[in-house]
């Protein structure tokens, strides 16, 4: 399944907030969305806190998706 897909790479933390919920309305009726955070654990917690904030259901990838969360629904 191909994804739509949000690649915070390069993204300084102060802009996560924003763009991670931006990029989720704008796409919601797209879901699955991946949001490619890298091995950053404060990236990880800074887009899992917009995502619980608006109420998502998501899972963090694990193996070769570590790195990664999927929006699975808003």
């Amino acid at each position: 399944m191909k994804f739509n897909t949000l690649d915070l790479h390069g993204i300084r933390h102060h802009e996560v907030d924003l763009m991670v919920e931006n990029y989720v309305y704008l796409n919601q009726e797209d879901t699955p969305l991946k949001i490619i955070c890298g091995n950053s654990q404060k990236m990880h917690s800074l887009v899992k806190t917009v995502l619980d904030r608006i109420e998502c259901e998501y899972e963090e990838g694990m193996g070769n998706n570590y790195g990664a969360i999927i929006v699975r629904k808003l």
